[in-house]
């Protein structure tokens, strides 16, 4: 069990920080705050919306704070009054200063999507599959004011799926991080952890993505772009232009064959296959401007794409 003594505070506001609050919340953890960003709009009507670890924290009537910085004195003085043994921290979305840092006793323990010190930043999910790597993990850390420079304290792995999107390894890694933050905690009271500094030699930096990271270059290999496209699924996606219109790609796979890059070879119920700088892509699914996404069979239904159209021209 999680020690339940402790005072503790969890900052965080995505999805991916839902999993690690559950457990907390679960465990009997003496929560006394839950710091989260402020609302922001969403949808088409643009509503404010609040982030899901809110919606999560007051559903256990547990007190939330969205200040706008954190580094605020007001905002740091709110955070003391709290008196905090120990702050969790998953993707919350702001940087801890110092100030911040030095109130609970037991330090700020983050979650991180990476086996660091790779992929520190902001994108370590999406940027280790883009890399083609086959093994991720979750790192809990110490942290300091660095952006992820912090002493390591737990690492648990697990090896990406060939054709495993980011999406789908987001949620995997989820629950990893309540599994790691468990131990994490278990450790602390028992006085066992063992932090380890990082070596700044063996890190690289996923920075946040960009819907123009999307954009396929055919002149890679149809590998490359295979994992630039599930590494960017379900955002911001990668895509292509056709007669001038962006369109997005997903659910793809590679196989072998030659011809000029961007051009289609085969459409069929099957797939579009487009030649690329080694081998050739299958398209699965397709989306164009404010359509729905679509099976290839049911994208060809409505548009022809004979063998020699450019895409990406």
């Amino acid at each position: 069990m999680i020690p339940q003594e402790l005072r503790t505070v969890f900052m965080g506001t995505p999805d991916f920080a839902l999993d690690t609050l559950r457990g907390l919340i679960e465990a009997g953890v003496q929560m006394v705050g839950v710091y989260t960003q402020p609302d922001r709009p969403k949808g088409r009507g643009k509503k404010l919306a609040p982030p899901p670890v809110k919606e999560l924290a007051l559903q256990h009537e547990i007190p939330v704070f969205q200040p706008q910085k954190l580094r605020d004195p007001a905002a740091v003085e709110e955070l003391k009054a709290l008196a905090p043994d120990l702050i969790v921290v998953v993707a919350y979305g702001q940087i801890l200063p110092q100030a911040v840092l030095d109130i609970p006793q037991y330090g700020c323990i983050n979650v991180h999507a990476s086996l660091l010190p790779k992929y520190r930043g902001a994108a370590p999910i999406n940027k280790a599959i883009i890399d083609g790597e086959t093994e991720t993990g979750v790192t809990t850390m110490l942290m300091d004011v660095g952006l992820d420079t912090g002493d390591m304290l737990i690492k648990r792995s697990l090896s990406i799926g060939p054709d495993e999107t980011a999406g789908q390894l987001h949620d995997r890694l989820a629950l990893l991080g309540r599994e790691a933050m468990d131990e994490t905690l278990r450790q602390l009271c028992a006085g066992t952890l063992k932090p380890l500094k990082q070596d700044d030699s063996e890190t690289c930096y996923a920075a946040m993505m960009k819907k123009e990271d999307g954009l396929i270059d055919w002149d890679l290999s149809a590998g490359q772009i295979h994992n630039l496209v599930r590494g960017l699924d379900p955002w911001p996606a990668a895509y292509t232009s056709l007669d001038g219109n962006t369109l997005k790609i997903g659910q793809t796979a590679v196989e072998s064959g030659e011809a000029e890059a961007g051009t289609v070879v085969r459409a069929d119920d099957e797939g579009v296959c487009v030649a690329c700088g080694e081998g050739v892509l299958r398209l699965g699914e397709l989306q164009l401007p404010g359509k729905r996404k679509m099976q290839a069979a049911d994208f060809l239904r409505g548009h022809t794409l004979p063998c020699g159209t450019k895409l990406g021209s």
